[in-house]
């Protein structure tokens, strides 16, 4: 598999993330300051994520796309657009709940030409473990089934 990475650009206030390879929660804090950064911006209109490009992707990472999914449509009544034609990627979205607060497509025309990678962000243990938290809450808090599947998880977390 190939090493996780972020592609990004702003399209006059439409964000492009291109997420590519493995994505794991070495990139949790990269993403999640991307996140923060992109919502500051006073031109924000809307977000496509784009998982055309992803081998894998862990829970954390999932967690944190929720987040931004759960921010936007609070913070400017929007439903982001998640590209992913992977049928293995896209069921795993499904059973987690994300056809909920995504607008999922499993066509859709985007250019990488003006994508550019963000660089990777080191975090402490401690700041890592929060955003992983946090990151699992948020799938929890999306339905039954996935408080089910991460209740262990969060309980082995929470007493380290």
């Amino acid at each position: 598999m190939i090493a996780g990475k972020i592609l990004a650009a702003d399209h006059q206030g439409t964000f492009v993330i291109k997420l590519v390879g493995d994505v794991r929660l070495t990139l949790c804090t990269t993403i999640d300051d991307y996140f923060d950064t992109m919502f500051c911006c006073t031109n924000f209109v809307g977000v496509v994520i784009d998982l055309s490009a992803v081998e894998g992707i862990d829970s954390t990472s999932l967690g944190l796309l929720a987040k931004l999914a759960i921010r936007a449509k609070r913070t400017y009544q929007l439903m982001p657009i998640v590209w992913c034609p992977n049928p293995d990627i896209l069921r795993l979205l499904e059973s987690m709940g994300f056809h909920q607060i995504f607008d999922i497509r499993e066509a859709l025309e985007l250019t990488n030409e003006e994508l550019d990678e963000l660089a990777v962000k080191a975090a402490d243990e401690a700041s890592t473990r929060s955003k992983i938290i946090e990151a699992h809450r948020v799938l929890m808090n999306m339905n039954e089934k996935n408080r089910e599947t991460f209740a262990s998880l969060m309980s082995t977390l929470e007493t380290c």
